[in-house]
This record gives structure tokens, C-alpha cells and sequence, in this order.
């Protein structure tokens, strides 16, 4: 088993390094490993089943995620689970959702920005995101996982460097006919939707909306002053499925 890990973590690694857009497929990578390696996937028989397998899911959800409630009155090392919680996903669906706007969007953004600026990116606006939800729910004892704020910085990233860019969306109200419109389109539509979502968020576990708007928000940020508009790129299409089922 172990060598059979040891070979696919081989392939993977020179398959990325030989890649057009090296960091972004290295993140999905990565991402994709600990969620296969840890409780969430199914995968490992070692977290057993049943009630034991959702004990240790909590347990590795409270450890790796953000818990607000901890995060500013409990231990200094509760201040690395912003970073650490971007690597963490709940479910096959949540990885996938996520993976499928980071594949789509990031290598393109990659590109202009560069493999070294655009992890610093991702990491910096994704800890961000997540800190600023947990500051608006300090109270709160549920822990909160996912890149979803990392990936909605490269969203909105993407909105200021490519425009025009032409992407396919699948709407639920033209049912799910493949349309193609322009990404000042397609992202301040989805961004909006975020928004009502947020204004009806409860408390309780769900998706983190907030977080969404957060990280959107930085991204469209960061580009804005770090590129000016004198850099702002006509770009090729690029595919994409619209929607984002989880945080």
C-alpha cells in the first residue's frame, strides 16, 4: 500500500512540475492527498465506521479547521488553522466543487501572475477570508474548512484580469442549457448570489458564504492595485460550470 502511494505521489509530483500552470495543479493535488488521507474520503479503514468514523471526523475538523469561538481566546497555535483549514475539505462533493473553480479559473490567473506570487495569493487572501468570517462569528463552535475563500479570491482575481473572457455556465432556470457569457457576466452574478445567501445563513454548520464574498472581495482587490488598469488582458475563453455546491 504504501509503495503504491509512494509511486502515484511520484507520477503526480512530475506531472505538475511539467505542467503549464504548475501551482494551481500542485494545490488541486495536494488538496485532493489529505482529503483522500484523512476521515472525510472513506478511504482509510483505519478511522473505522459508524459512530467512530464521524467521532474522528469531528476530532481531525476540530484540530485542522477554524473553530471562531478558539481562534482569539484560545491557544497561539489556533492562529495557524486559517492556513491549515484551506487544505481541509468535508466531503467528495465539497473537494470537487472547489477543485473544479480552481481548475478552471486558477491557471489562467497563475499565468499572469506567476507560480511563486499566485500560491502567496492563494494562501494570503484564503487565510484572510476565513479570518474575517470567524471575526463576524467569533461565538461560534463550529469548525469551518474548505478553500472556498482561497478559490473565490482567484474568482475575483479573475474578474479584473480577464473581463471578457467568455465562460460557459449551466443555469438551473434555463434547465441547465450550456451558455457561454463574458465573465463580467457570470462572476458578479455569482457574487450576488453569495450575498442573498449570506443575508439567510443560520448559525449553524452550512456553507460559509460570508467567507465566499471575503475572499471574492481580496482577489478583485489585490488585482486591482497590484496590476492597474494598464495590464487588465483580453483573454481566451475558458469552460466552467457555474454554481458551488459547498464552503
Amino acid at each position: 500500500m504504501i509503495s503504491t502511494w509512494t509511486r502515484a505521489a511520484g507520477r503526480t509530483c512530475r506531472a505538475v512540475r511539467g505542467a503549464p500552470a504548475p501551482a494551481t495543479y500542485g494545490l488541486i493535488a495536494l488538496c485532493t492527498l489529505i482529503f483522500a488521507l484523512g476521515p472525510a474520503s472513506g478511504l482509510v479503514p483505519g478511522y473505522g465506521s459508524g459512530e467512530a468514523l464521524l467521532s474522528a471526523q469531528r476530532t481531525y475538523f476540530r484540530h485542522w479547521g477554524v473553530v471562531p469561538a478558539e481562534l482569539f481566546d484560545g491557544p497561539a497555535g489556533a492562529a495557524l488553522t486559517p492556513a491549515t483549514a484551506l487544505f481541509v475539505h468535508g466531503s467528495w462533493v465539497h473537494l470537487l466543487g472547489n477543485m473544479l473553480f480552481l481548475f478552471v479559473f486558477g491557471a489562467m490567473t497563475e499565468e499572469r501572475m506567476g507560480r511563486v506570487e499566485f500560491t502567496l495569493f492563494y494562501v494570503g487572501c484564503g487565510y484572510l477570508a476565513l479570518l474575517g468570517y470567524a471575526a463576524v462569528n467569533a461565538a461560534s463552535e463550529q469548525s469551518l474548512v474548505g478553500a472556498s475563500g482561497a478559490v473565490s479570491a482567484v474568482l475575483g482575481a479573475f474578474l479584473y484580469l480577464f473581463p471578457r473572457a467568455r465562460v460557459t455556465s449551466l443555469l438551473p432556470f434555463l434547465f441547465f442549457l450550456p451558455l457561454r457569457f463574458p465573465a463580467w457576466v457570470v462572476l458578479p452574478f455569482w457574487a450576488a448570489l453569495q450575498w442573498l445567501a449570506a443575508g439567510q445563513a443560520s448559525d449553524g454548520p452550512g456553507v460559509a458564504y460570508l467567507a465566499h464574498l471575503l475572499g471574492f472581495g481580496l482577489g478583485f482587490g489585490y488585482a486591482w492595485v497590484r496590476y492597474g488598469r494598464t495590464t487588465r488582458v483580453k483573454a481566451a475563453p475558458a469552460p466552467v460550470t457555474e454554481g458551488e455546491k459547498q464552503p
